[in-house]
């Protein structure tokens, strides 16, 4: 197996589009552990470490521009007041080890269903940075998942960022697993107000074959909230935006939980994030 080890990103790039069979390293959560159970054997590893371009995060006129290998240690230490959903669920990652090495561009490259931060990257609109020698171009995270482990790279291009508007209302993420700590994810729900357009984002993890946007619970919540004038959120809206949230689920039975579970689950977390967002903006009207 050839080890490539670019110092730039213009390096990366060049050697990505020579190797577009070489599969992307930089903290390996995830590509180690194909690796360590021969579920996949690359012709070539392309590790990013030594990229510095991509491990940097700035502030946009439009909010903020995060690296693809920006470790998740530093979203929780740098970010928690600008991306505080994406800081939630950077929390619930792993191990401390595992947060100071996995990344989000690993977690989209992956594409798992189960990876921890999808569903906020769905509620909070965020875009994907892609680049390659031919140019860069983003994409819209609803467009980015395109099957279980698949999405919109081409061969020779590379996550480089990842685009988070300014958050103008709370933010929210909760996921269920079979223990507090270390392991993936049952289900999970990421959730985030956004009253400037008085919408309400909703993004679904580890319950379909991609991370799923729960397209009717926003539109039933946008409607019923009382955002000129908060009002404390009423149970039946909190259930039937839970109800919602379910049926947008497509879980499968496996050994981490059932179908049905998991659509219970989402309907409490779902619940219980509306009404933690609401007392929170409701606080700060």
């Amino acid at each position: 197996m050839e080890f490539l080890r670019p110092t730039s990103l213009a390096d990366a790039l060049a050697a990505k589009a020579e190797h577009p069979d070489a599969v992307p390293i930089a903290g390996g959560t995830d590509v180690m552990v194909e690796l360590n159970f021969d579920h996949r054997r690359p012709a070539a590893l392309l590790d990013l470490n030594r990229v510095g371009e991509l491990a940097e995060w700035t502030a946009t006129p439009d909010g903020t521009r995060l690296g693809a290998c920006v470790p998740y240690t530093r979203i929780i230490a740098e970010l928690g007041d600008r991306l505080p959903g994406l800081a939630m669920a950077s929390r619930t990652v792993g191990s401390p080890q595992i947060r100071n090495r996995g990344t989000v561009g690993g977690n989209l490259g992956a594409s798992s269903p189960a990876g921890d931060t999808h569903p906020v990257l769905l509620a909070t609109d965020a875009t994907v940075e892609v680049a390659s020698v031919r140019g860069t171009r983003e994409i819209p995270i609803g467009e980015f998942y395109r099957g279980v482990k698949r999405n919109a790279l081409e061969p020779d291009e590379l996550i480089t960022a990842v685009h988070l508007p300014e958050g103008t209302g709370p933010q929210q993420f909760s996921k269920v697993g079979t223990r507090n700590a270390m392991v993936i994810a049952v289900c999970s729900f990421g959730l985030a107000l956004h009253p400037d357009g008085n919408r309400v984002g909703a993004g679904i993890g580890s319950a379909g074959p991609t991370p799923i946007r729960a397209v009717e619970a926003e539109r039933f919540a946008a409607e019923e909230l009382s955002w000129d004038s908060p009002k404390p959120l009423a149970d039946a809206v909190a259930r039937r935006f839970g109800e919602l949230v379910a049926t947008a689920a497509t879980p499968i039975d496996d050994v981490r939980g059932t179908a049905a579970y998991r659509r219970h689950a989402l309907s409490v977390l779902a619940r219980r994030t509306l009404t933690w967002a609401w007392k929170d903006y409701a606080r700060c009207a």
